[in-house]
């Protein structure tokens, strides 16, 4: 029991609450100037009702100090680091509420003034501990004015002083530890976070958990799409190896491109892990071409309506589906052709995408179905919706996605 008032915690607790002391002095010392102003000679330090008093009248400064919203950081700061509190049940966003202010505030007015009594004691009590611990071994001390009268004055009393003198020491710490206590158990109450920073705090979390997805997204259909392409051109190629090396020349050099523009989409990928700042240049519709050529298929491609009108946000989310599309046609289809219709119109883009299918139903494979997924939140995310399955021996992917509001 002892050993607790003097432990690690009990250390750092106290040096917590002297510090309260430290910050409590100039506002202590603007109540002086005021109670001294009631009378000529009325000072705090001539009696404790008078040093109360004064404690009281510059209380109100420290809890109006403490309504900046940046206060709130810098106390938990203190607690976190001294008093022994579970970070968790902290909140480290500056006070932007009222509720969350006046607690701050609250926290800070407790704060100094238990630190400040607390320093005073711990200024005043020691030295006079020490006095009765050594009062026995020297005798002149028992003609000092702490010993010129009462129970000092005797033989039983002057015996006793020691015992008395380690009592007020251990008080002092029991009173340290006690005050430390009470200060670590309402900080998660006045420094905890209110319900409109758990508000803010989930709108964060869910703020990264869509940046997360739009990354693993990214990843799965530039990559997916690229290994798909890859292997399809690698296996053609193969195939070819001794009977028309012209093919195979143009199927490593389109390997060889469509990995580099791989790696390239990769490290803007990467990059947002990077830094929170960075900035994901995603093709477009009017790179529809580009990919198209690159994709190892031949791909019937019709386009009804201008791109440039459709939204920058459209644009790219609208890129991205078809990639997938045409990887999944790399993957499942059974022949090397495919169609792709776009339509624009005022208010909506719609495409269908098609190829031909074999028996099998192309979804049901290990860990499969995430591009689908993918395709599906792409075009929620943007109010609209994507469906995909096989429809009359091909697979048909039909993605409808509004223009308003997306700019």
């Amino acid at each position: 029991m002892i050993r607790t008032l003097f432990d690690a915690r009990a250390r750092l607790r106290w040096v917590h609450l002297v510090i309260g002391g430290a910050l409590l002095m100039p506002y202590f010392l603007v109540g002086t100037v005021i109670v001294g102003s009631f009378g000529p000679g009325v000072s705090p330090f001539d009696s404790l009702p008078l040093a109360f008093l004064t404690l009281a009248v510059a209380l109100p400064f420290p809890a109006v100090t403490a309504l900046a919203p940046s206060a709130r950081p810098l106390l938990v700061f203190g607690v976190r680091t001294l008093c022994a509190v579970d970070p968790a049940a902290l909140a480290d966003r500056p006070a932007r509420s009222w509720e969350a202010r006046l607690r701050a505030a609250a926290w800070y007015t407790l704060h100094v003034t238990v630190g400040g009594v607390l320093s005073a004691t711990s200024l005043a009590l020691p030295p006079f501990a020490v006095f009765l611990i050594v009062l026995p071994v020297f005798p002149g001390l028992r003609t000092t004015p702490y010993s010129a009268s009462g129970p000092l004055t005797t033989d039983w009393g002057v015996a006793l002083a020691p015992i008395a003198g380690i009592v007020v020491l251990l008080g002092l710490a029991a009173c340290s530890a006690a005050a430390g206590e009470l200060l670590a158990r309402l900080a998660p109450v006045l420094l905890g976070p209110t319900p409109a920073d758990k508000l803010a705090a989930a709108e964060q979390r869910a703020a990264e958990l869509a940046v997360r997805n739009r990354l693993a997204r990214e990843l799965h259909d530039s990559v997916g799409h690229a290994l798909s392409a890859v292997t399809l051109q690698a296996g053609a190629a193969r195939r070819v190896l001794d009977d028309d090396r012209e093919f195979v020349r143009e199927a490593l050099t389109a390997i060889e491109e469509t990995a580099r523009r791989t790696v390239n989409e990769l490290d803007a990928v990467l990059g947002l892990l990077r830094q929170d700042d960075a900035d994901l240049t995603t093709p477009d519709l009017a790179a529809l071409q580009d990919l198209l050529a690159r994709t190892g298929l031949e791909v019937a491609y019709s386009l009804r309506g201008d791109p440039a009108s459709v939204p920058e946000l459209v644009s790219r989310e609208a890129y991205r589906i078809v990639q997938e599309g045409l990887s999944n046609a790399l993957r499942h289809g059974t022949g090397p052709a495919a169609t792709l219709q776009v339509t624009i119109v005022d208010v909506e883009l719609e495409m269908v995408m098609e190829n031909p299918l074999s028996g099998a139903a192309p979804v049901v494979r290990p860990g499969g179905g995430r591009g689908l997924r993918g395709m599906a939140e792409r075009a929620a995310l943007l109010g609209g919706h994507a469906s995909a399955g096989p429809e009359d021996g091909v697979w048909r992917l039909r993605v409808s996605l509004p223009l308003g509001g997306a700019r």
